[in-house]
């Protein structure tokens, strides 16, 4: 398994493209700490990020999560490309010339998902507790650790994520294609998502049990965005009248799909790469 991810990372740093992109990736991870600059004085208007709670645990987890999972794009490049130049420089050929088998192969790329996907995890719980004791108002440990299951929804959204660009990257071979691909799905998405709310169940939440099965869906609801949560948005909706039903937890049945696809992404991904002659 060592010597799986081995040649993969090995490939990755070699190539200058995904190096960069890599190394973006987690930097600009770290640009979330920036938001707690963000202060704009404007007259009696003061608005300032840091002081409406955003950091306070354990609302940071939430927080972090969300907007981290919106950096994944970067490293989607890399693992579509990766896929990409394996058909052009003929690198998959070879490896298997050399004695790797299409199902090790398949097992490598999906093992670098996963590291991709821990790495990141990783990397946002430390800034995470970095910014919280940093910031926040309660720093018991009983507040501090609880709710890190956004952190397990964050893990396994870039997982299923990753896994998708992968099985494009095979489908397609071709990385702007896959990327094009994975657009033209999330537009499909949407407007399948968009007939069944306006036009098939207008009255009812219908849609939304029947959307939480789509992959890119399963995955968006993994992590529910988090700005509705905080206390001076709830005061202007209630001044304006607009009830927030809104469930912030994370949805175990989401994790649950996304798992699901993502099972079937390097499934079928394997069964790409066996049937195909190379």
């Amino acid at each position: 398994m060592n010597r799986l991810i081995a040649i993969e990372l090995q490939k990755i740093w070699k190539n200058k493209a995904s190096k960069i992109l890599t190394l973006t990736y987690f930097i600009l991870l770290s640009f979330i700490a920036l938001i707690a600059s963000i202060k704009f004085d404007i007259g009696i208007f003061k608005f300032h990020l840091a002081e409406m709670g955003i950091f306070n645990f354990p609302f940071i987890w939430h927080f972090n999560t969300y907007v981290a999972a919106w950096l994944k794009f970067f490293l989607a490049i890399v693992i579509v490309s990766m896929m990409a130049n394996e058909y052009s420089y003929g690198t998959l050929k070879q490896n298997l010339i050399d004695g790797l088998s299409k199902k090790e192969f398949i097992l490598s790329k999906f093992l670098t998902v996963v590291l991709f996907a821990f790495c990141s995890t990783i990397f946002v719980f430390v800034m995470t507790l970095i910014l919280g004791f940093s910031f926040s108002s309660y720093t018991e440990a009983g507040i501090v650790f609880s709710h890190l299951d956004y952190l397990l929804a964050f893990f396994v959204k870039l997982t299923g994520f990753f896994s998708f660009c992968l099985f494009l990257g095979i489908l397609v071979k071709r990385s702007a294609f896959a990327l094009g691909f994975l657009l033209v799905w999330s537009i499909i998405e949407g407007i399948v998502k968009g007939i069944l709310a306006f036009k098939i169940f207008p009255n009812s939440n219908t849609h939304e049990t029947i959307m939480q099965f789509l992959p890119l869906e399963a995955m968006s609801n993994l992590i529910i965005e988090p700005f509705t949560r905080l206390s001076v948005v709830k005061n202007i909706g209630t001044q304006m009248g607009v009830e927030n039903v809104k469930d912030y937890d994370v949805n175990y049945l989401s994790i649950l799909i996304v798992l699901i696809w993502t099972f079937l992404f390097v499934f079928f991904s394997y069964k790409l790469l066996k049937k195909r002659d190379l």
